[in-house]
C-alpha cells in the first residue's frame, strides 16, 4: 500500500482517538451507572458514536492509502446509527411496561414509583392518563 498523506494521518489518527474515547467513556457508563435507565445512554450514545468514529476513520484510510472505495463501514455505520435508538426504546418500554416485578427503586432515574396503566385508548406504547377535558370532550364527540 501506499503511504498516506500527512493530512489523512492526521484525520485518520484523530477519529481513532476519538472513537476510542467515547467507546471507553460508553463502556464505563454501562459498566458503572446504577441502573437499567441510566446504563442505556451509555452503549446509546457514546458507544454509537465512538464506532461511528472508528468506522469514519476506515473510510477514510483505505482509500487514502490506494486501496479501493467500499461502502460497507457506511453500511455498517448506518445500520449502528439506525438500530442502537430503536433497541434502546424498545428496551425501555419493556422495562417500564414489566408487570409483576417493579420498576427499580431508584431515586436516580427519575421515574415515578407508580406508573399508569397502560389500557388507555392509545395503546400499549403510550401511557395514558385520563384527563377530565379529554373525557368530556369525547362524551361531546361521541
Amino acid at each position: 500500500m501506499n503511504e498516506l498523506h500527512p493530512f489523512a494521518e492526521v484525520v485518520v489518527s484523530a477519529l481513532l482517538v476519538l472513537g476510542g474515547g467515547f467507546a471507553l467513556i460508553g463502556s464505563f457508563g454501562l459498566a458503572r451507572l446504577p441502573s437499567l435507565m441510566t446504563r442505556l445512554h451509555g452503549p446509546t450514545k457514546a458507544t454509537t458514536l465512538g464506532v461511528g468514529s472508528c468506522l469514519v476513520a476506515s473510510m477514510i484510510y483505505f482509500p487514502a492509502s490506494g486501496g479501493g472505495i467500499t461502502f460497507h463501514e457506511l453500511l455498517i455505520t448506518l445500520f449502528l446509527f439506525i438500530t442502537a435508538p430503536i433497541s434502546a426504546n424498545l428496551i425501555a418500554k419493556a422495562h417500564l411496561h414489566r408487570q409483576g416485578w417493579g420498576l427499580d427503586p431508584n431515586p436516580l432515574d427519575g421515574i415515578p414509583g407508580d406508573v399508569p396503566p397502560t389500557d388507555g385508548p392509545l395503546g400499549w406504547a403510550t401511557f395514558w392518563e385520563p384527563r377530565e377535558d379529554v373525557e368530556e370532550r369525547d362524551r361531546r364527540e361521541g
